[in-house]
């Protein structure tokens, strides 16, 4: 089984990997939420907890997913339920595969249209709608984007196309060839916005808030951020990973590859912050927004600063690019299924999945105007698809995936292949996944439905 080979290709080196699946990791979450909770919850101090949270949870079922993937080279269906089969185990267990992807699938289809919140604010910065614009008149632009379904669609239509395109392209000439470009842009739009945000006159005042040391803020609360944050920042339990792990080399190191993944998710969400913040507080704005830190708050801070209309266009260009590498690699583990399973072409695979999540899509976007009063559990589409999914598919999802790679697969499969070169590496790993992992997202997934339905 080792020497199989991917029907669908394999990247043509390690770091291509290691940027696509960074690019999947890096999504709207890491621009706005990440550099917020790490300022509210100590600075330096949740960084601290949050990386030993990345080592302790992240790491090991990331590692899990990618063996998983490489070692049957298929879609995140077929790849567990055929490692199910190698390691005499029930194939019944490829429905974690069918979870995962599911999960992923619903994702998109609800992310498609605030990655279409993003390609409207990028047209509005290009075309200067927001220069010298006061926070009332931001909000009541933001609300008429909520109100108005036409725009919303043209909008989520586009970002949909955007993404089958790419992925109808397959592994070498559609993922691979849209990261070689589009992680390096991104990597440069973030340091011209950093260098941008050193001028602002308010770039000490951000560096404190968020790396100045405070333990008296990290709380058992902010502690559950951190596990929390660490395992939805990596894309884990949603088919991904796994579907990219499967055209990974068979030589590459699946543990560098994943410290190096970890290191630069990380990296990229301070340095976001870093670009972020000193702009707000230096219009004296609000960092604790949330979601309209990003379309109320930083488009009136751009559009009062000199030069703010050019690095505003930049900065959501940042931010839809992110969205487009986040939404490909959510399509991908479902389009490679359809192709293994009907023998479809990746074109008209991809063109179909596409078209049910554009449907769905419509869904997502009529519940914040025309729909708004159809309620499911007390939640509108939109609010109840993210609810599930973040909530209850995705923490059920990794947890299966540590218990499937920690205790199913045999120990044979799992140390040949990670490959790890030292006894202690792989049994350091494997009592993570045992033991540490899934307690870590037990914790996750009952804290946030007691969370959210208390």
């Amino acid at each position: 089984m080792q020497s199989k080979q991917s029907m669908h290709g394999s990247w043509a080196n390690r770091w291509i990997f290691i940027l696509a699946a960074t690019g999947s990791a890096v999504g709207l979450g890491n621009i706005w939420k990440f550099p917020y909770i790490t300022g509210e919850n100590g600075g330096g101090a949740f960084v601290l907890v949050y990386l030993v949270c990345i080592l302790l949870v992240g790491i090991p079922i990331m590692m899990g997913e990618i063996l998983v993937g490489r070692r049957a080279r298929q879609s995140p269906i077929n790849a567990v339920r055929e490692t199910a089969v190698e390691a005499g185990r029930d194939p019944r267990w490829g429905l974690i595969g069918w979870l995962g992807v599911l999960a992923g699938y619903i994702i998109f289809s609800f992310y498609s249209v605030v990655a279409g919140w993003v390609l409207h604010y990028i047209a509005g910065m290009g075309t200067g709608q927001f220069v010298d614009i006061g926070s009332d008149l931001a909000g009541k632009k933001f609300e008429s984007l909520l109100a108005s379904p036409d725009q919303m669609l043209i909008w989520h239509t586009v970002f949909v196309l955007m993404v089958v395109v790419v992925v109808a392209g397959g592994v070498n000439k559609g993922l691979e060839r849209a990261t070689k470009i589009m992680m390096p842009a991104l990597f440069l739009l973030l340091l011209v916005l950093l260098g941008y945000s050193l001028n602002s006159g308010s770039f000490a005042e951000g560096w404190s808030f968020l790396f100045s040391f405070n333990p008296d803020a990290l709380t058992w609360d902010a502690v559950l951020v951190a596990l929390g944050h660490s395992f939805f920042t990596l894309s884990l339990g949603m088919g991904a990973i796994m579907a990219y792990g499967s055209y990974m080399g068979k030589k590459d190191s699946i543990g560098a590859t994943v410290l190096t993944i970890g290191v630069l998710d990380t990296v990229v969400a301070l340095v976001a912050g870093l670009a972020i913040f000193p702009i707000v507080f230096a219009n004296q704005l609000d960092p604790g927004a949330g979601p309209g830190l990003m379309f109320i708050t930083l488009p009136v801070a751009f559009g009062q600063m000199p030069g703010g209309q050019v690095f505003g266009f930049l900065f959501f260009l940042l931010v839809g690019v992110a969205a487009w590498t986040s939404a490909i690699s959510l399509l991908e583990p479902a389009t490679a299924w359809v192709v293994e399973r009907f023998g479809f072409k990746r074109l008209h695979a991809a063109a179909l999945l596409g078209f049910i999540i554009w449907l769905m899509g419509i869904a997502s976007l009529l519940s914040f105007n025309h729909w708004a009063d159809i309620k499911i559990f007390s939640m509108g589409i939109f609010d109840f698809l993210d609810f599930i999914t973040a909530n209850i598919m995705l923490p059920l999802s990794g947890l299966l995936i540590a218990v499937y790679a920690g205790w199913v697969l045999t120990q044979k499969m799992t140390r040949d292949e990670l490959a790890l070169g030292s006894s202690g590496a792989y049994s350091a790993w494997q009592f993570t996944i045992r033991f540490i992992a899934p307690v870590g997202v037990a914790v996750i997934f009952v804290v946030n439905l007691y969370d959210k339905l208390a």
